[in-house]
């Protein structure tokens, strides 16, 4: 029987709450994204009649044309793709979050072109943790003076650290990978970025790992919406 998008929310709700608990995490301590990316407006209207009001995207133009089909709905919504100069000013304007500054450039140009009406842009840095040249990030030794660049700018705010690890399957791995976002969050607030909370980290297949880490945002869109389509 497949299961309705209510229906894996709900056991999603569920896992996450036993995780909660086995970690001595404090009880709604992690927040569940729904990543819709690929997802029809349908889908993500499905999962708001279910409860859900947060929702992730990667790609600015289908996240645009979501959010103008659902405009009357209240919902915050965080960008967690790579982005492009070119489309930092419609970033800006359009989400609540961003997870995935790497770069002082993109964190100016967020910063700039935030509109004045609305709140600073909630930023999160996305940190590369196994330095491969091939994935997005900064590096844990560049990490301090991003943020300390990034916390002066004064239409954003500094919220926390991002990562996507190298996929392990093995659950004691999974953990390890997760570890040094976490010792590196704790860094930046013992240093006193106070507001520096957040960790965005785990998806559908590590999420557990995470929570027992540390995690407080979780970004799951298979264990949600099914496979994608594309």
């Amino acid at each position: 029987m497949t299961l309705s998008i209510s229906q894996r929310l709900a056991l999603l709700h569920q896992h996450i709450a036993e995780s909660e608990r086995k970690y001595a995490r404090v009880t709604g301590a992690v927040q569940l994204l729904a990543v819709s990316k690929t997802q029809p407006a349908s889908k993500v209207a499905e999962a708001i009649a279910a409860g859900q009001h947060a929702f992730a995207e990667n790609y600015l133009q289908e996240a645009l044309e979501k959010q103008l089909a659902l405009q009357d709905e209240p919902l915050t919504w965080h960008f967690i793709g790579p982005i492009q100069s070119n489309k930092t000013r419609q970033i800006a304007a359009h989400f609540q979050w961003v997870h995935t500054v790497e770069r002082l450039k993109i964190a100016q140009r967020l910063n700039d072109q935030r509109p004045d009406e609305l709140p600073p842009l909630n930023i999160l840095l996305q940190v590369n943790l196994s330095g491969e040249a091939s994935k997005s990030g900064v590096s844990l030794a560049e990490l301090p003076a991003l943020a300390a660049s990034v916390n002066v700018l004064p239409r954003l705010h500094l919220r926390g650290l991002m990562a996507i690890p190298a996929p392990e399957t093995d659950f004691v791995r999974q953990r390890a990978a997760f570890r040094p976002l976490s010792l590196a969050r704790d860094a930046l607030l013992q240093a006193g970025y106070t507001d520096c909370t957040e960790l965005s980290m785990g998806m559908s297949q590590d999420f557990v790992a995470a929570i027992a880490e540390g995690a407080t945002m979780i970004r799951i869109g298979t264990d949600i919406f099914g496979p994608r389509t594309a």
